[in-house]
């Protein structure tokens, strides 16, 4: 039987736009700021073939968001290959987040054809020693660059991921020189959210000065157009963007589709989810609130639904300066980083350098 269509529109809740799955939770690394903590496991749970594809039918019925295969170590689950095959052919968008140290040219050209339609693979330093140092595993390093050219052979399109840390954001520029000479289609920076290891690491997450120049740094790299940059886990950017845009007279465009679309800040659960590799929703995998599990109720059911998400779109209840803020509806502050820290889910962003302007 045909799945009935999901019209969010209809029922006044957003469309999906990019959805997240732990598809395992086992790694063959040990990241210092990995947010699952993840490592060899065994991690008992794990959703079955059929219960992910039953997922990947369900996220078809809701329009075409991109599904972001990810873990740990997505290489590491054996029907990997299958379940984006399905994926792909229920018309999602099918992409993945590996390490790049498992990944071969013969691995590189099976994705392609199963549909994969981009990688991400992180580097977090521009030189082996800070990123084996941030993975806890050396050898990461030329690992990742290896897996990098497989891709890059297999003519599989791939972008960088960056985390930010108080120790490596120097090091941006440097990275992002190196993302374009490898021939990367995008520089995702990612700012810091101290959950999983990350927590054992919270004097690494960046001060709101550290922050803001980090912001600035990005706009201007945005704005020079040479690789395309989108922040991550950084929503203050959103009111940067716009402040900068008033100055010049300028009218921004976002985009809102596809792998580059940029529409606003935080978006866990206003147009972003995240399925735990045990079923479990939450709004993004930094924020381990559930807002249901999709071994009980239908993904769409809790996307439509759930008091949680429901809660994280209704901004005018933020607290603190979120509250009050004119750019909370373009920015909403980090609802991760908020919780971590303050173990609040709407206090105000705690690394927001912005002050509202008086009179």
């Amino acid at each position: 039987m045909k799945p009935t269509k999901h019209d969010s529109t209809e029922n006044k809740y957003p469309p999906l736009r990019l959805l997240a799955w732990e598809t395992t939770r086992r790694c063959n690394l040990a990241c210092l700021h990995c947010r699952a903590a993840a490592g060899s496991g065994p991690y008992p749970g794990e959703l079955t073939t059929a219960e992910g594809l039953a997922l990947l039918d369900d996220l078809a019925t809701m329009g075409q968001p991109v599904v972001i295969l990810t873990g740990g170590e997505p290489l590491l689950r054996d029907d990997i290959f299958d379940l984006a095959a399905h994926g792909t052919g229920r018309g999602l968008r099918m992409v993945m987040a590996v390490n790049g140290t498992l990944l071969t040219h013969e691995i590189a050209a099976r994705l392609k054809e199963v549909g994969i339609q981009r990688l991400s693979i992180s580097i977090d330093g521009a030189a082996a020693a800070s990123h084996d140092q941030l993975r806890a595993v050396p050898g990461a390093y030329e690992g990742a660059l290896a897996g990098i050219a497989a891709a890059r052979e297999a003519g599989l399109p791939f972008q960088i991921n960056t985390t930010v840390t108080r120790a490596n954001r120097k090091e941006l520029p440097a990275i992002h020189e190196l993302a374009i000479s490898l021939g990367a289609a995008a520089h995702h920076v990612f700012v810091l959210v101290p959950t999983g290891r990350g927590e054992e690491i919270r004097d690494q997450v960046v001060n709101p000065e550290e922050y803001e120049e980090t912001l600035r740094w990005l706009l201007a790299r945005q704005k020079e157009g040479r690789l395309f940059i989108k922040p991550t886990c950084a929503p203050q950017f959103y009111r940067l963007w716009r402040q900068d845009a008033a100055e010049r007279a300028e009218k921004i465009t976002p985009t809102s589709h596809g792998m580059e679309a940029m529409t606003k800040g935080c978006l866990g659960g206003q147009g972003f989810a995240f399925v735990s590799y045990r079923g479990e929703v939450q709004p993004c995998g930094y924020l381990e609130l559930v807002a249901g599990n999709i071994r009980e109720t239908p993904f769409p059911e809790i996307w439509a639904n759930s008091d949680l998400f429901q809660q994280l779109r209704r901004v005018d209840d933020y607290r603190g300066k979120c509250h009050t803020c004119q750019y909370r509806k373009v920015c909403g502050g980090c609802r991760a980083r908020a919780y971590a820290l303050t173990g609040d889910v709407l206090a105000e962003d705690p690394i927001c350098p912005y002050e509202e302007p008086v009179g």
